[in-house]
């Protein structure tokens, strides 16, 4: 009969990989504060009736197009360096894998761009489109992909935190989900997507949270 280990594997950083996570933890705050940003600066833009994912559009969509690959590009190296950082026992494999596919849900958005609505871009009519355009479609995985991906990835760290003896950080993987959905189901309900940019927020700044725990790890 095997039981089980109570301490993780030690941690062993070479500089290549202290790099790699110094990446995954600059991309949850580089897309939040861009984001943020123009959000509040951006012409003819509502935080309350119009989702993130438009601010991809207009003379300066470029910008969030950016933001998109950018930062999905930085938290997929801070998977690859959250791989190497954990290098054995709860978590190792499942964990960064699903940073990555957070990586690549942020990507897959930028490629990928929304079609005009809800009156965004100026000009616009206010609604829905009545059709959506295959590359909108696209993008609408975008969101719940990175979405579901950490919410997963925060059951799936509580566990290695458990064993580390790391009750904050194990109480955090509980509580940052809680918030997400929370926050998102008052978005739907109260018709005011900056509650669903607080969700979000929070759970994109977790996982860069968590890739700044491994690089101080001793």
């Amino acid at each position: 009969m095997t039981t089980e280990t109570l301490t993780s594997p030690p941690v062993t950083h070479t500089p290549a990989t202290r790099g790699l996570l110094v990446c995954g933890v600059a991309a949850g705050p580089l897309f939040v504060g861009l984001t943020v940003v123009q959000a509040a600066t951006r012409e003819g833009f509502d935080p309350v009736v119009h989702p993130l994912s438009l601010l991809s559009l207009s003379g300066l969509g470029w910008i969030q197009i950016a933001n998109f690959v950018v930062s999905g590009l930085l938290a997929l190296a801070g998977a690859v360096g959250l791989r190497r950082s954990l290098a054995g026992g709860p978590a190792s494999k499942w964990g960064p894998r699903l940073f990555g596919l957070y990586g690549i849900a942020l990507v897959w958005g930028g490629v990928f761009v929304a079609d005009p609505a809800f009156g965004y871009p100026i000009g616009t009519p206010d609604g829905a489109p009545a059709e959506q355009t295959w590359h909108s479609i696209l993008h609408a995985f975008a969101a719940p992909g990175a979405g579901l991906t950490l919410l997963v990835a925060c059951f799936v760290l509580a566990r290695r935190y458990r064993l580390d003896g790391l009750t904050a950080w194990r109480t955090a993987c509980y509580l940052v989900p809680a918030l997400y959905v929370a926050l998102t189901a008052i978005s739907f309900a109260a018709a005011d997507y900056r509650w669903m940019l607080t969700g979000g927020a929070i759970i994109w700044l977790w996982a860069s949270a968590v890739e700044l725990q491994r690089l101080r790890a001793r």
